[in-house]
Protein backbone atom coordinates (compact mmCIF):
# COMPACT_ATOMS: atom_id res chain seq x y z
CA UNK A 1 0.00 0.00 0.00
CA UNK A 2 1.40 3.38 -0.99
CA UNK A 3 2.09 5.83 1.83
CA UNK A 4 1.97 8.79 -0.50
CA UNK A 5 -0.78 11.26 0.25
CA UNK A 6 -1.77 14.83 -0.51
CA UNK A 7 1.12 17.26 -0.73
CA UNK A 8 0.70 20.28 1.54
CA UNK A 9 1.07 23.76 0.16
CA UNK A 10 2.47 26.80 1.85
CA UNK A 11 0.69 30.09 1.48
CA UNK A 12 3.57 31.33 -0.61
CA UNK A 13 2.94 28.66 -3.23
CA UNK A 14 -0.75 29.30 -3.66
CA UNK A 15 -2.17 31.61 -6.29
CA UNK A 16 -5.63 32.42 -7.69
CA UNK A 17 -5.26 30.77 -11.10
CA UNK A 18 -6.69 27.33 -10.18
CA UNK A 19 -9.84 29.19 -9.08
CA UNK A 20 -9.96 30.81 -12.51
CA UNK A 21 -9.46 27.47 -14.28
CA UNK A 22 -12.23 25.89 -12.22
CA UNK A 23 -14.48 28.88 -12.92
CA UNK A 24 -14.05 28.49 -16.67
CA UNK A 25 -15.68 25.07 -16.44
CA UNK A 26 -18.82 26.84 -15.28
CA UNK A 27 -18.95 29.07 -18.38
CA UNK A 28 -18.01 26.49 -21.01
CA UNK A 29 -21.03 25.31 -22.94
CA UNK A 30 -21.36 22.37 -25.30
CA UNK A 31 -20.08 24.26 -28.34
CA UNK A 32 -17.37 26.30 -26.61
CA UNK A 33 -15.88 23.13 -25.09
CA UNK A 34 -15.75 21.49 -28.51
CA UNK A 35 -14.23 24.68 -29.94
CA UNK A 36 -11.52 24.38 -27.30
CA UNK A 37 -10.78 20.80 -28.33
CA UNK A 38 -10.77 21.91 -31.99
CA UNK A 39 -8.19 24.56 -31.12
CA UNK A 40 -6.03 21.97 -29.36
CA UNK A 41 -6.36 19.67 -32.38
CA UNK A 42 -5.29 22.35 -34.87
CA UNK A 43 -2.33 23.36 -32.73
CA UNK A 44 -1.39 19.70 -32.30
CA UNK A 45 -1.47 19.14 -36.07
CA UNK A 46 1.04 21.88 -36.84
CA UNK A 47 3.09 20.88 -33.80
CA UNK A 48 3.37 17.31 -35.09
CA UNK A 49 4.06 18.46 -38.65
CA UNK A 50 6.87 20.61 -37.34
CA UNK A 51 8.46 17.88 -35.22
CA UNK A 52 8.42 15.44 -38.15
CA UNK A 53 10.00 17.78 -40.68
CA UNK A 54 12.24 20.37 -39.00
CA UNK A 55 14.57 17.97 -37.15
CA UNK A 56 14.76 15.60 -40.12
CA UNK A 57 16.29 18.45 -42.12
CA UNK A 58 18.82 19.51 -39.47
CA UNK A 59 21.40 16.88 -40.41
CA UNK A 60 21.24 17.90 -44.05
CA UNK A 61 21.44 21.60 -43.23
CA UNK A 62 24.52 20.98 -41.08
CA UNK A 63 26.07 18.91 -43.86
CA UNK A 64 25.45 21.56 -46.50
CA UNK A 65 27.14 24.08 -44.21
CA UNK A 66 30.05 21.63 -43.73
CA UNK A 67 29.47 21.19 -40.00
CA UNK A 68 27.66 17.84 -39.63
CA UNK A 69 29.71 16.90 -36.55
CA UNK A 70 28.23 19.89 -34.68
CA UNK A 71 24.70 18.43 -34.65
CA UNK A 72 25.01 17.09 -31.11
CA UNK A 73 26.58 20.35 -29.87
CA UNK A 74 23.69 22.37 -31.30
CA UNK A 75 21.12 20.03 -29.78
CA UNK A 76 22.83 20.02 -26.38
CA UNK A 77 22.92 23.83 -26.33
CA UNK A 78 19.32 24.00 -27.51
CA UNK A 79 18.13 21.56 -24.85
CA UNK A 80 19.91 23.31 -22.00
CA UNK A 81 19.15 26.91 -22.93
CA UNK A 82 15.58 26.46 -24.13
CA UNK A 83 14.52 24.23 -21.23
CA UNK A 84 16.00 26.42 -18.51
CA UNK A 85 14.56 29.48 -20.23
CA UNK A 86 11.18 27.86 -20.79
CA UNK A 87 9.83 25.26 -18.40
CA UNK A 88 9.75 26.98 -15.04
CA UNK A 89 9.14 30.54 -16.37
CA UNK A 90 6.36 29.44 -18.74
CA UNK A 91 4.72 27.26 -16.10
CA UNK A 92 4.87 30.18 -13.65
CA UNK A 93 3.55 32.60 -16.30
CA UNK A 94 0.69 30.20 -17.03
CA UNK A 95 -0.10 30.13 -13.30
CA UNK A 96 0.35 33.81 -12.42
CA UNK A 97 -1.23 35.31 -15.57
CA UNK A 98 -3.20 32.80 -17.62
CA UNK A 99 -2.83 29.88 -19.99
CA UNK A 100 -3.80 32.12 -22.92
CA UNK A 101 -1.14 34.76 -22.18
CA UNK A 102 1.56 32.10 -21.82
CA UNK A 103 0.50 30.55 -25.13
CA UNK A 104 0.89 33.89 -26.93
CA UNK A 105 4.38 34.43 -25.45
CA UNK A 106 5.77 31.07 -26.59
CA UNK A 107 4.16 31.51 -30.00
CA UNK A 108 6.16 34.73 -30.47
CA UNK A 109 9.42 32.88 -29.75
CA UNK A 110 8.40 30.12 -32.16
CA UNK A 111 7.81 32.56 -35.04
CA UNK A 112 10.98 34.59 -34.43
CA UNK A 113 13.04 31.39 -34.32
CA UNK A 114 11.74 30.30 -37.70
CA UNK A 115 12.50 33.71 -39.21
CA UNK A 116 16.12 33.46 -38.02
CA UNK A 117 16.52 29.88 -39.32
CA UNK A 118 14.99 30.73 -42.70
CA UNK A 119 17.42 33.63 -43.21
CA UNK A 120 20.55 31.76 -41.98
CA UNK A 121 23.68 31.49 -44.13
CA UNK A 122 25.94 29.78 -41.57
CA UNK A 123 25.70 27.17 -38.85
CA UNK A 124 26.00 29.75 -36.06
CA UNK A 125 22.85 31.56 -37.22
CA UNK A 126 21.04 28.23 -37.59
CA UNK A 127 22.00 27.36 -34.01
CA UNK A 128 20.70 30.69 -32.70
CA UNK A 129 17.44 30.31 -34.58
CA UNK A 130 16.99 26.74 -33.34
CA UNK A 131 17.38 27.88 -29.74
CA UNK A 132 14.73 30.60 -30.16
CA UNK A 133 12.46 28.20 -32.02
CA UNK A 134 12.97 25.55 -29.33
CA UNK A 135 11.85 28.00 -26.63
CA UNK A 136 8.54 28.28 -28.45
CA UNK A 137 8.34 24.61 -29.37
CA UNK A 138 9.05 23.35 -25.85
CA UNK A 139 6.71 25.95 -24.36
CA UNK A 140 3.89 24.85 -26.66
CA UNK A 141 4.50 21.22 -25.71
CA UNK A 142 4.37 22.08 -22.01
CA UNK A 143 1.26 24.28 -22.25
CA UNK A 144 -0.62 21.68 -24.29
CA UNK A 145 -0.14 19.10 -21.54
CA UNK A 146 -1.07 21.64 -18.85
CA UNK A 147 -4.28 22.59 -20.68
CA UNK A 148 -5.19 18.92 -21.16
CA UNK A 149 -4.73 18.41 -17.40
CA UNK A 150 -7.01 21.42 -16.77
CA UNK A 151 -9.90 20.16 -18.89
CA UNK A 152 -9.83 16.37 -18.37
CA UNK A 153 -10.40 14.02 -15.47
CA UNK A 154 -7.80 11.39 -14.61
CA UNK A 155 -9.74 8.53 -16.18
CA UNK A 156 -9.84 10.29 -19.57
CA UNK A 157 -6.50 12.15 -19.47
CA UNK A 158 -4.47 9.35 -21.00
CA UNK A 159 -6.97 9.02 -23.85
CA UNK A 160 -6.95 12.74 -24.64
CA UNK A 161 -3.15 12.95 -24.34
CA UNK A 162 -2.91 10.10 -26.82
CA UNK A 163 -5.54 11.46 -29.21
CA UNK A 164 -3.88 14.88 -29.28
CA UNK A 165 -0.94 13.11 -30.94
CA UNK A 166 -3.15 11.61 -33.66
CA UNK A 167 -1.84 14.09 -36.30
CA UNK A 168 1.54 12.35 -36.04
CA UNK A 169 0.00 9.41 -37.91
CA UNK A 170 -1.36 11.65 -40.67
CA UNK A 171 1.85 13.63 -41.05
CA UNK A 172 3.95 10.47 -41.10
CA UNK A 173 2.60 9.84 -44.61
CA UNK A 174 1.95 13.33 -46.00
CA UNK A 175 4.13 15.51 -43.75
CA UNK A 176 6.90 16.09 -46.29
CA UNK A 177 4.33 17.40 -48.79
CA UNK A 178 2.65 19.63 -46.21
CA UNK A 179 5.75 21.16 -44.61
CA UNK A 180 4.76 24.64 -45.84
CA UNK A 181 1.80 24.57 -43.40
CA UNK A 182 4.24 25.05 -40.50
CA UNK A 183 4.21 28.75 -41.31
CA UNK A 184 0.44 28.84 -40.68
CA UNK A 185 0.93 27.89 -37.05
CA UNK A 186 0.13 31.40 -35.70
CA UNK A 187 -3.17 31.45 -37.61
CA UNK A 188 -4.16 27.90 -36.68
CA UNK A 189 -3.46 28.63 -33.02
CA UNK A 190 -6.06 31.39 -32.90
CA UNK A 191 -9.08 29.17 -32.02
CA UNK A 192 -7.29 27.86 -28.93
CA UNK A 193 -6.08 31.29 -27.77
CA UNK A 194 -9.47 32.91 -28.43
CA UNK A 195 -11.38 30.19 -26.56
CA UNK A 196 -9.06 30.26 -23.53
CA UNK A 197 -9.13 34.07 -23.34
CA UNK A 198 -12.91 34.22 -23.82
CA UNK A 199 -13.58 31.72 -21.01
CA UNK A 200 -11.20 33.51 -18.62
CA UNK A 201 -12.71 36.94 -19.33
CA UNK A 202 -16.29 35.68 -19.05
CA UNK A 203 -15.59 33.93 -15.75
CA UNK A 204 -14.07 37.15 -14.40
CA UNK A 205 -16.96 39.26 -15.69
CA UNK A 206 -19.52 36.98 -14.03
CA UNK A 207 -17.71 37.37 -10.72
CA UNK A 208 -16.82 33.70 -10.42
CA UNK A 209 -13.29 34.57 -9.25
CA UNK A 210 -11.86 37.32 -7.02
CA UNK A 211 -11.07 40.61 -8.74
CA UNK A 212 -7.31 41.16 -9.03
CA UNK A 213 -7.81 44.91 -8.69
CA UNK A 214 -8.78 44.36 -5.06
CA UNK A 215 -5.29 43.12 -4.29
CA UNK A 216 -2.72 45.58 -2.83
CA UNK A 217 -0.87 47.63 -5.45
CA UNK A 218 2.85 47.07 -5.90
CA UNK A 219 5.57 49.23 -7.39
CA UNK A 220 7.23 48.13 -10.63
CA UNK A 221 10.45 47.34 -8.73
CA UNK A 222 8.54 45.20 -6.25
CA UNK A 223 6.78 43.32 -9.08
CA UNK A 224 10.09 42.64 -10.82
CA UNK A 225 11.74 41.48 -7.59
CA UNK A 226 8.74 39.25 -6.83
CA UNK A 227 8.83 37.77 -10.36
CA UNK A 228 12.57 37.06 -10.18
CA UNK A 229 12.02 35.36 -6.82
CA UNK A 230 9.10 33.25 -8.02
CA UNK A 231 11.01 32.13 -11.11
CA UNK A 232 14.11 31.36 -9.02
CA UNK A 233 16.03 33.09 -11.79
CA UNK A 234 19.41 32.67 -10.11
CA UNK A 235 18.75 28.97 -9.56
CA UNK A 236 17.79 28.48 -13.20
CA UNK A 237 20.96 30.26 -14.36
CA UNK A 238 23.07 28.24 -11.92
CA UNK A 239 21.65 24.90 -13.07
CA UNK A 240 21.71 25.77 -16.77
CA UNK A 241 25.26 27.15 -16.70
CA UNK A 242 26.70 24.23 -14.74
CA UNK A 243 25.06 21.58 -16.95
CA UNK A 244 26.12 23.42 -20.13
CA UNK A 245 29.74 23.82 -19.01
CA UNK A 246 29.95 20.10 -18.19
CA UNK A 247 28.22 18.72 -21.30
CA UNK A 248 29.46 20.99 -24.09
CA UNK A 249 33.15 20.04 -23.78
CA UNK A 250 32.18 16.41 -24.41
CA UNK A 251 31.16 17.30 -27.96
CA UNK A 252 33.69 20.09 -28.59
CA UNK A 253 36.94 18.70 -27.19
CA UNK A 254 37.85 16.47 -30.15
CA UNK A 255 37.61 19.33 -32.65
CA UNK A 256 39.25 21.92 -30.35
CA UNK A 257 42.93 22.80 -30.64
CA UNK A 258 44.95 20.25 -28.59
CA UNK A 259 41.72 18.41 -27.70
CA UNK A 260 41.31 17.79 -23.97
CA UNK A 261 44.59 19.60 -23.34
CA UNK A 262 42.94 22.83 -24.48
CA UNK A 263 42.72 25.15 -21.42
CA UNK A 264 39.19 26.21 -22.41
CA UNK A 265 37.89 22.63 -22.24
CA UNK A 266 39.46 22.08 -18.82
CA UNK A 267 38.22 25.43 -17.52
CA UNK A 268 34.65 24.72 -18.67
CA UNK A 269 34.59 21.37 -16.88
CA UNK A 270 36.13 22.71 -13.66
CA UNK A 271 33.82 25.74 -13.46
CA UNK A 272 30.81 23.57 -14.32
CA UNK A 273 31.59 21.08 -11.56
CA UNK A 274 32.19 23.87 -9.02
CA UNK A 275 28.87 25.53 -9.88
CA UNK A 276 27.17 22.15 -9.60
CA UNK A 277 28.19 21.99 -5.93
CA UNK A 278 26.35 25.25 -5.18
CA UNK A 279 22.99 24.14 -6.62
CA UNK A 280 21.78 22.06 -3.66
CA UNK A 281 22.65 24.65 -0.96
CA UNK A 282 21.02 27.44 -2.97
CA UNK A 283 17.84 25.50 -3.68
CA UNK A 284 17.53 24.13 -0.14
CA UNK A 285 18.57 27.12 1.98
CA UNK A 286 18.29 30.33 -0.04
CA UNK A 287 15.70 30.09 -2.83
CA UNK A 288 12.24 31.13 -1.69
CA UNK A 289 10.63 29.36 -4.65
CA UNK A 290 13.12 26.61 -5.66
CA UNK A 291 13.12 25.11 -9.14
CA UNK A 292 12.29 21.75 -7.56
CA UNK A 293 10.05 22.42 -4.52
CA UNK A 294 10.90 20.39 -1.44
CA UNK A 295 7.49 18.75 -1.35
CA UNK A 296 8.14 17.32 -4.83
CA UNK A 297 11.26 15.56 -3.56
CA UNK A 298 9.00 13.64 -1.17
CA UNK A 299 6.55 12.77 -3.95
CA UNK A 300 7.42 9.33 -5.33
CA UNK A 301 5.25 9.82 -8.40
CA UNK A 302 7.04 13.00 -9.50
CA UNK A 303 10.52 11.76 -8.62
CA UNK A 304 9.84 8.43 -10.33
CA UNK A 305 8.30 9.93 -13.49
CA UNK A 306 11.14 12.47 -13.75
CA UNK A 307 13.90 9.86 -13.38
CA UNK A 308 12.17 7.46 -15.76
CA UNK A 309 11.94 10.20 -18.38
CA UNK A 310 15.50 11.31 -17.64
CA UNK A 311 17.13 7.93 -18.26
CA UNK A 312 14.75 6.97 -21.07
CA UNK A 313 15.71 10.12 -23.00
CA UNK A 314 19.44 9.47 -22.45
CA UNK A 315 18.91 6.07 -24.06
CA UNK A 316 16.68 7.46 -26.82
CA UNK A 317 19.13 10.13 -27.95
CA UNK A 318 21.99 7.65 -27.93
CA UNK A 319 20.06 5.65 -30.54
CA UNK A 320 18.83 8.69 -32.47
CA UNK A 321 21.33 11.56 -32.73
CA UNK A 322 23.63 10.01 -35.33
CA UNK A 323 21.18 7.64 -37.00
CA UNK A 324 22.13 7.45 -40.66
CA UNK A 325 20.36 9.58 -43.24
CA UNK A 326 18.98 6.40 -44.84
CA UNK A 327 17.56 5.11 -41.58
CA UNK A 328 16.21 8.44 -40.32
CA UNK A 329 13.14 8.25 -42.59
CA UNK A 330 12.13 4.86 -41.21
CA UNK A 331 12.98 5.97 -37.70
CA UNK A 332 10.88 9.16 -37.71
CA UNK A 333 7.85 7.67 -39.47
CA UNK A 334 7.74 4.40 -37.54
CA UNK A 335 8.43 5.95 -34.14
CA UNK A 336 5.83 8.70 -34.68
CA UNK A 337 3.08 6.33 -35.75
CA UNK A 338 3.92 3.73 -33.11
CA UNK A 339 4.18 6.18 -30.21
CA UNK A 340 0.79 7.63 -31.12
CA UNK A 341 -1.06 4.35 -31.70
CA UNK A 342 0.24 2.62 -28.58
CA UNK A 343 -0.14 5.81 -26.51
CA UNK A 344 -3.84 5.94 -27.44
CA UNK A 345 -4.22 2.22 -26.66
CA UNK A 346 -2.60 2.80 -23.26
CA UNK A 347 -4.97 5.72 -22.62
CA UNK A 348 -8.05 3.58 -23.27
CA UNK A 349 -6.61 0.78 -21.13
CA UNK A 350 -6.15 3.26 -18.27
CA UNK A 351 -9.74 4.42 -18.75
CA UNK A 352 -10.94 0.81 -18.44
CA UNK A 353 -8.71 -0.42 -15.61
CA UNK A 354 -8.37 2.91 -13.73
CA UNK A 355 -4.73 2.02 -12.97
CA UNK A 356 -1.43 2.46 -14.79
CA UNK A 357 1.55 0.91 -12.97
CA UNK A 358 1.55 -2.52 -14.59
CA UNK A 359 1.30 -0.95 -18.04
CA UNK A 360 4.24 1.32 -17.21
CA UNK A 361 6.40 -1.65 -16.20
CA UNK A 362 5.46 -3.64 -19.31
CA UNK A 363 6.00 -0.62 -21.57
CA UNK A 364 9.52 0.02 -20.28
CA UNK A 365 10.40 -3.68 -20.59
CA UNK A 366 9.31 -3.60 -24.24
CA UNK A 367 11.31 -0.40 -24.76
CA UNK A 368 14.43 -2.09 -23.37
CA UNK A 369 13.93 -5.07 -25.68
CA UNK A 370 13.62 -2.78 -28.72
CA UNK A 371 16.79 -0.84 -27.90
CA UNK A 372 18.72 -4.07 -27.42
CA UNK A 373 17.60 -5.35 -30.82
CA UNK A 374 19.13 -2.29 -32.49
CA UNK A 375 22.61 -3.55 -31.58
CA UNK A 376 22.16 -6.12 -34.32
CA UNK A 377 19.87 -4.15 -36.64
CA UNK A 378 21.80 -0.96 -37.26
CA UNK A 379 23.46 0.92 -40.10
CA UNK A 380 23.07 0.64 -43.85
CA UNK A 381 23.70 -3.12 -43.85
CA UNK A 382 20.54 -3.79 -41.85
CA UNK A 383 17.41 -4.64 -43.85
CA UNK A 384 14.51 -2.20 -44.00
CA UNK A 385 12.33 -4.72 -42.15
CA UNK A 386 14.81 -4.99 -39.28
CA UNK A 387 15.03 -1.22 -38.91
CA UNK A 388 11.25 -0.81 -38.96
CA UNK A 389 10.59 -3.60 -36.47
CA UNK A 390 13.10 -2.32 -33.92
CA UNK A 391 11.35 1.06 -34.08
CA UNK A 392 7.87 -0.49 -33.80
CA UNK A 393 8.93 -2.36 -30.66
CA UNK A 394 10.55 0.74 -29.16
CA UNK A 395 7.56 2.91 -29.99
CA UNK A 396 5.20 0.40 -28.43
CA UNK A 397 7.04 0.59 -25.13
CA UNK A 398 7.68 4.32 -25.41
CA UNK A 399 4.06 5.19 -26.17
CA UNK A 400 2.80 3.24 -23.17
CA UNK A 401 5.48 4.60 -20.83
CA UNK A 402 5.07 8.24 -21.87
CA UNK A 403 1.31 8.39 -21.26
CA UNK A 404 1.31 6.40 -18.02
CA UNK A 405 4.23 8.23 -16.35
CA UNK A 406 2.82 11.66 -17.18
CA UNK A 407 -0.63 10.86 -15.80
CA UNK A 408 1.00 9.37 -12.70
CA UNK A 409 2.88 12.60 -11.96
CA UNK A 410 -0.18 14.82 -12.54
CA UNK A 411 -2.40 12.55 -10.44
CA UNK A 412 -0.15 12.93 -7.39
CA UNK A 413 -0.50 16.70 -6.90
CA UNK A 414 -3.41 19.14 -6.33
CA UNK A 415 -4.50 21.34 -9.23
CA UNK A 416 -2.44 24.27 -7.94
CA UNK A 417 0.74 22.24 -8.60
CA UNK A 418 -0.15 20.64 -11.95
CA UNK A 419 1.69 23.19 -14.12
CA UNK A 420 4.84 23.13 -11.99
CA UNK A 421 4.84 19.33 -11.67
CA UNK A 422 4.42 18.93 -15.43
CA UNK A 423 7.26 21.42 -16.02
CA UNK A 424 9.59 19.63 -13.57
CA UNK A 425 9.02 16.23 -15.19
CA UNK A 426 9.53 17.66 -18.68
CA UNK A 427 12.61 19.61 -17.54
CA UNK A 428 14.41 16.58 -16.11
CA UNK A 429 13.32 14.44 -19.05
CA UNK A 430 14.79 16.89 -21.55
CA UNK A 431 17.97 17.30 -19.49
CA UNK A 432 18.32 13.55 -19.98
CA UNK A 433 17.98 14.19 -23.70
CA UNK A 434 20.75 16.80 -23.52
CA UNK A 435 23.01 14.34 -21.70
CA UNK A 436 22.19 11.64 -24.26
CA UNK A 437 23.08 14.05 -27.04
CA UNK A 438 26.34 14.95 -25.29
CA UNK A 439 27.32 11.31 -24.74
CA UNK A 440 26.51 10.37 -28.33
CA UNK A 441 28.45 13.41 -29.55
CA UNK A 442 31.43 12.49 -27.41
CA UNK A 443 31.41 8.90 -28.70
CA UNK A 444 31.04 10.08 -32.29
CA UNK A 445 33.72 12.78 -32.24
CA UNK A 446 36.23 10.60 -30.38
CA UNK A 447 35.68 7.34 -32.30
CA UNK A 448 34.55 8.18 -35.84
CA UNK A 449 37.79 9.84 -37.09
CA UNK A 450 39.81 6.84 -35.89
CA UNK A 451 37.38 4.38 -37.49
CA UNK A 452 37.54 6.28 -40.78
CA UNK A 453 41.33 6.07 -40.65
CA UNK A 454 41.10 2.32 -39.94
CA UNK A 455 38.71 1.54 -42.80
CA UNK A 456 39.87 4.22 -45.28
CA UNK A 457 43.67 4.36 -44.92
CA UNK A 458 44.04 4.98 -48.68
CA UNK A 459 42.30 8.40 -48.43
CA UNK A 460 44.09 11.60 -47.52
CA UNK A 461 43.45 13.39 -44.23
CA UNK A 462 41.60 16.11 -46.14
CA UNK A 463 39.28 13.60 -47.83
CA UNK A 464 38.50 11.84 -44.55
CA UNK A 465 37.85 15.21 -42.88
CA UNK A 466 35.40 16.09 -45.67
CA UNK A 467 33.55 12.81 -45.17
CA UNK A 468 33.45 13.31 -41.39
CA UNK A 469 32.03 16.81 -41.78
CA UNK A 470 29.32 16.04 -44.35
CA UNK A 471 27.21 12.91 -44.75
CA UNK A 472 25.90 14.22 -48.07
CA UNK A 473 29.35 13.59 -49.59
CA UNK A 474 28.88 9.84 -49.10
CA UNK A 475 25.37 9.52 -50.48
CA UNK A 476 25.93 11.74 -53.51
CA UNK A 477 29.47 10.88 -54.61
CA UNK A 478 29.99 7.21 -53.71
CA UNK A 479 27.54 4.43 -54.79
CA UNK A 480 27.01 1.21 -52.83
CA UNK A 481 29.86 -1.18 -53.49
CA UNK A 482 32.43 1.58 -53.73
CA UNK A 483 35.30 0.91 -51.25
CA UNK A 484 34.93 4.40 -49.79
CA UNK A 485 31.22 4.06 -49.09
CA UNK A 486 31.58 0.54 -47.72
CA UNK A 487 34.40 1.72 -45.46
CA UNK A 488 32.25 4.55 -44.13
CA UNK A 489 29.39 2.11 -43.50
CA UNK A 490 31.72 -0.17 -41.52
CA UNK A 491 33.08 2.77 -39.50
CA UNK A 492 29.56 4.03 -38.83
CA UNK A 493 28.39 0.57 -37.76
CA UNK A 494 31.24 0.20 -35.25
CA UNK A 495 30.52 3.58 -33.64
CA UNK A 496 26.77 3.01 -33.54
CA UNK A 497 27.31 -0.37 -31.86
CA UNK A 498 29.05 1.32 -28.93
CA UNK A 499 26.26 3.91 -28.65
CA UNK A 500 23.58 1.21 -28.68
CA UNK A 501 25.30 -0.92 -26.05
CA UNK A 502 25.44 2.12 -23.75
CA UNK A 503 21.78 2.91 -24.59
CA UNK A 504 20.71 -0.63 -23.71
CA UNK A 505 22.46 -0.51 -20.34
CA UNK A 506 20.88 2.87 -19.55
CA UNK A 507 17.41 1.53 -20.52
CA UNK A 508 17.56 -0.92 -17.61
CA UNK A 509 17.32 1.96 -15.09
CA UNK A 510 13.81 3.22 -16.03
CA UNK A 511 12.48 -0.33 -15.87
CA UNK A 512 13.91 -0.80 -12.38
CA UNK A 513 12.47 2.54 -11.23
CA UNK A 514 8.98 1.69 -12.48
CA UNK A 515 8.57 -1.01 -9.82
CA UNK A 516 8.72 1.70 -7.11
CA UNK A 517 6.00 3.92 -8.63
CA UNK A 518 2.69 4.32 -6.73
CA UNK A 519 -0.45 3.10 -8.49
CA UNK A 520 -3.02 5.90 -8.12
CA UNK A 521 -6.69 5.27 -8.84
CA UNK A 522 -7.71 7.15 -11.98
CA UNK A 523 -11.26 8.31 -11.34
CA UNK A 524 -13.59 11.16 -12.26
CA UNK A 525 -11.47 13.82 -10.56
CA UNK A 526 -8.86 16.35 -11.68
CA UNK A 527 -6.23 14.64 -9.49
CA UNK A 528 -6.02 11.80 -7.00
CA UNK A 529 -5.26 13.76 -3.81
CA UNK A 530 -7.96 16.39 -3.21
CA UNK A 531 -11.10 14.60 -4.51
CA UNK A 532 -12.33 17.55 -6.61
CA UNK A 533 -13.88 17.47 -10.05
CA UNK A 534 -12.89 19.92 -12.79
CA UNK A 535 -15.18 22.66 -11.44
CA UNK A 536 -13.77 22.32 -7.92
CA UNK A 537 -16.70 20.42 -6.43
CA UNK A 538 -15.80 17.76 -3.86
CA UNK A 539 -16.45 14.16 -4.89
CA UNK A 540 -16.56 11.02 -2.77
CA UNK A 541 -13.84 8.44 -3.41
CA UNK A 542 -13.44 5.27 -1.39
CA UNK A 543 -10.16 5.03 0.53
CA UNK A 544 -9.29 1.74 -1.15
CA UNK A 545 -9.56 3.44 -4.56
CA UNK A 546 -7.13 6.28 -3.84
CA UNK A 547 -3.80 4.49 -4.19
CA UNK A 548 -2.25 1.05 -4.10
Amino acid sequence: MSKEGPQSLSSEDTHPLPALIKATHQVYGKYSKWFLFLGLGLAAYIYSLDSQTTWAYLAWAASELQDHSLISTIQVAQSIISLHAVNRPIAKLADVQSRGVAYIVVLIFYVIGYIVIASAHNIQTVAGGIILYAVGYTGLQLLTQIIIADITTLQWRGVVSGLISLPFIINAFIGSNMACLRYWFPSLSRPLIITLTWAELKATKLGLIPNKSAQPAQSIFAKIRNLVSKLDLFGLILIGTSVALILLPLTLAKSASNGWHNPSMIAMLVVGCVLLLFIAPWEAKVAKYPVLPGRFLKNRSIVGASLIGFFDFISFYLTYTYLSATNITYFVLTQSVGLTVFGICAGFAMRYFHRYKHMLVVGLAIRLFGVGLMIHSRGANASDAEIVWTQIIQSMGGGIAAVTSQVAAQASVPHVDVATATAVVLLLTEIGGAIGNAISGAIWTNMMPGKLLHYLPFLSDTERAAIYSSISVITTQYPRGDPVREGVISAYGDVMKIMLIVATVVSVVPLALSFFMPNWYLGDTQNAVDNEDLAGHTTVTADNERHV
